[in-house]
């Protein structure tokens, strides 16, 4: 006897990916293929090198750099980056970076409508949503709007390998926060599901070995596809407590992202996976454990990420702050959310008490 599935909604996001070693080489085809002629270059100043590159690559389709990404999209830094992006004559942007650079083209594509192009080199995800966020005053604003999705994605392995181990392992678990958050969300779809449990397995499988060999080509292209598919599923799917305590604890706090992801994932697994039955085996399967949350804490640590929210610089007297911001806005999750469960919640993650 088969089993009926379950009535869903599917809509793929209209984008054109390059993946491959050495595809840093196609951003011109890709920017003719758009039919961009004025490119404003995008990055943080850790890597500028990397823009210079692309602006070679570029030549007289190029306009300008803007080197200033921050973390988190500070709104003073996007208003500068508007105003550079009008000064230059612009017809678009090749942002090229993580998840601050990326996120800093779509708050000029949000102002001025301008087309992105995306070249990732971190597991950040961010080049396949819709989702954009801008820091202002202390409170991080987030919406979702096509027109910040990256036009064309070019997925190079080879820009990973200078990627620290540290923020490789980081960065790869906030990858894996989109496809928990993705298993779960109201809109989830088979399709979906399916990608998100295989860009678990896969970044699962690569990080250790990155940790290894930071070098490996092979475990940085199975690393960077698994972020492809993560990301995807976070851009197709409604967001859930995971991020939205993510977010008030990046903007408000200043938190670092990724390290963010990495360490309250366990916490927020361990809470919401018990109404979530189907991404529990979906996360059994892909991590090959019964216990995911203790898998998540105990792995990311050992593989040298941070194991605490106090590692990370929040105390005991911003807990009130985080759930008052929490439970003032309302979103979809797989179970009721109460200041109760999230005091406890972020008392654990706060104390490290999944992590060996």
């Amino acid at each position: 006897m088969t089993t009926q599935q379950p009535s869903f909604t599917y809509e793929a996001l209209p984008m054109r990916v390059v993946f491959g070693a050495g595809s840093m080489a196609q951003i011109p085809q890709e920017a003719e293929r758009l039919g961009l002629r004025r490119l404003l270059v995008l990055s943080t100043p850790a890597q500028e090198k990397l823009a210079e590159q692309a602006e070679t690559l570029l030549g007289e389709a190029c306009v300008g750099r803007f080197t200033e990404a921050r973390m988190h999209v500070p709104a003073d830094v996007a208003a500068a980056a508007v105003k550079a992006a009008r000064e230059t004559g612009a017809d678009g942007c090749l942002a090229i970076g993580g998840g601050s650079t990326i996120g800093l083209g779509k708050a000029i594509a949000l102002e001025t409508g301008l087309p992105v192009i995306s070249v990732p080199t971190t597991y950040a995800g961010s080049e396949m949503t819709p989702i954009w966020g801008v820091t202002e005053n202390g409170r991080k604003r987030t919406g979702r709007d096509r027109s910040v999705l990256s036009r064309s994605v070019v997925y190079d392995p080879e820009l990973t390998l200078g990627l620290p181990v540290g923020m490789s392992v980081t960065s790869g678990f906030n990858a894996v926060a989109h496809a928990v958050e993705a298993l779960y969300a109201p809109d989830a779809s088979p399709i979906i599901s399916l990608m998100a449990e295989d860009g678990v397995r896969s970044l699962a499988a690569a990080l250790p070995t990155i940790v290894e060999d930071p070098l490996g080509l092979q475990a940085r292209s199975d690393a960077l596809r698994g972020a492809w598919l993560c990301g995807a599923c976070l851009g197709a799917t409604t967001m859930s407590l995971h991020h939205k305590l993510c977010h008030i604890l990046g903007g408000t706090f200043d938190l670092p992202h990724a390290e963010t992801h990495t360490v309250l994932l366990p916490y927020v697994a361990a809470f919401n996976l018990p109404a979530a039955p189907a991404a529990e085996q979906a996360l059994r399967r892909a991590l090959a454990t019964d216990d995911v949350p203790g898998h998540l804490a105990r792995t990311s640590v050992e593989l040298g990420a941070p194991r605490s929210l106090a590692d990370l610089g929040l105390t005991q007297g911003d807990v009130d702050e985080v759930i008052g911001q929490a439970v003032g806005r309302p979103y979809a999750n797989p179970r009721p959310v109460t200041s109760d469960a999230l005091r406890f919640l972020l008392t654990a993650a706060l104390n490290g008490a999944l992590a060996p």
